[in-house]
């Protein structure tokens, strides 16, 4: 009875302490959100205004009239978006063979596959570019595209979801004469849902942050994705500093959007591959 009480008491607290943390983490959004909705004066203010004083939604107006915001959108969402779907699709027939199939050299190929995690991006950032400069590629869709495909993490994650794929269903689909193929698309990718929910939120965040490599091949300003336009406004002189905000949160708002969408996968998915049988 004593060690129920203990145990009650301790859940109240650990529900205070994660609320509080919470609220902490949220903070940032909020004022980012709520500064959007003020006048440039109104954000530097001090002491600050924790809720405006007076909403307005002129600076979004600003930036979808001044700025080609809604182009910036598109190509960051058809870049995340393709991106990810490519390597979800390349990835999970990558991860299922190196997981289910039998072939010489396999463990090999797969270690040195996978060793490729450890070298950074930065690091191949101008031989990278002068191939997709000497391809044509340069301010295209491709250019930003399929150097993002090209990576090795899809495959060790989804491969772990294999793994605890009972080896009997695939048996037992091959006695009933089912190809290799069928037993991948129809058994095998309905199984491993969350690991591919799971592998979608972690790619597309990835591919919609990566600044960098955006910055260097969407060097027109209708190629800009919504981060490397946002920053373009931070790097502004004119102080309009709710102007910024504004363009902050519309870069923000599509993120929280995709991962309330995919949190269930996204949850699930991150243990799910985690035990092997």
């Amino acid at each position: 009875m004593k060690n129920k009480k203990k145990l009650e008491k301790f859940d109240i607290v650990s529900n205070i302490f994660i609320f509080l943390f919470a609220l902490l983490n949220l903070f940032p959004l909020y004022w980012l959100f709520t500064s959007s909705l003020k006048n440039s004066s109104d954000v530097v203010k001090m002491p600050p205004d924790w809720w405006p004083t007076s909403i307005t939604f002129s600076n979004y107006m600003d930036i979808f009239r001044d700025q080609p915001a809604l182009k910036w959108a598109f190509n960051s969402m058809y870049v995340s978006g393709l991106s990810t779907i490519i390597v979800i699709s390349i990835g999970s027939m990558a991860a299922y063979a190196f997981s289910k199939i039998e072939f010489k050299g396999r463990n090999v190929i797969y270690i040195v596959f996978v060793s490729s995690l450890m070298i950074p991006k930065e690091i191949m950032i101008v031989p990278l570019f002068r191939i997709i400069q000497d391809f044509g590629m340069v301010n295209t869709y491709n250019g930003m595209i399929w150097p993002n495909v090209a990576a090795a993490f899809g495959v060790f994650l989804l491969k772990g979801f294999f793994d605890t794929t009972p080896a009997a269903l695939r048996e037992a689909a091959r006695i009933d004469g089912a190809s290799e193929w069928k037993i991948f698309t129809r058994i095998m990718l309905p199984i491993i849902k969350p690991g591919i929910g799971a592998l979608f939120i972690l790619n597309f965040v990835q591919v919609w942050n990566d600044y960098l490599w955006q910055l260097v091949v969407g060097q027109e300003k209708g190629m800009k994705t919504l981060m490397v336009g946002t920053a373009t406004l931070m790097q502004d002189l004119n102080p309009n500093f709710a102007y910024k905000m504004a363009g902050a949160t519309v870069a923000a708002i599509p993120m929280l959007v995709i991962f309330l969408l995919f949190q269930r996968f996204f949850t699930s998915g991150m243990t799910a591959g985690a035990v092997k049988e």
